[in-house]
């Protein structure tokens, strides 16, 4: 059985698909299909050139320390309020039993 000769990419059909991976609000896996090519194939073309993937990371590595402080300020307040409208929820209900 001959051997399968191994398809070779040109740097801009990389470079391309890896803009694509990250400006298309299709999966990965979609876009790779498209594309002829195996999506782990099109990640890894996306960590040689140094891109950071839209999806993975921590929120160190994508947010500035203004941009962090302000997440943590407005998670402690999404939090406040989400336990007000609990609060809220259970007096209404209470008042609606007492009417009664």
């Amino acid at each position: 059985m001959p051997k399968k000769k191994r398809k070779r990419y040109t740097a801009e059909f990389k470079a391309e698909a890896v803009r694509l991976l990250e400006t298309d609000p299709r999966p990965g896996a979609d876009i790779a299909h498209d594309l002829g090519i195996d999506r782990g194939m099109l990640y890894r073309w996306q960590r040689q050139l140094g891109r950071r993937a839209t999806t993975v990371g921590s929120v160190e590595e994508v947010l500035s320390a203004d941009e962090r402080e302000e997440l943590r300020r407005l998670r402690k307040r999404v939090a406040q309020l989400e336990m007000d409208r609990e609060i809220l929820k259970k007096a209404t209900a209470f008042f609606a039993k007492e009417s009664k």
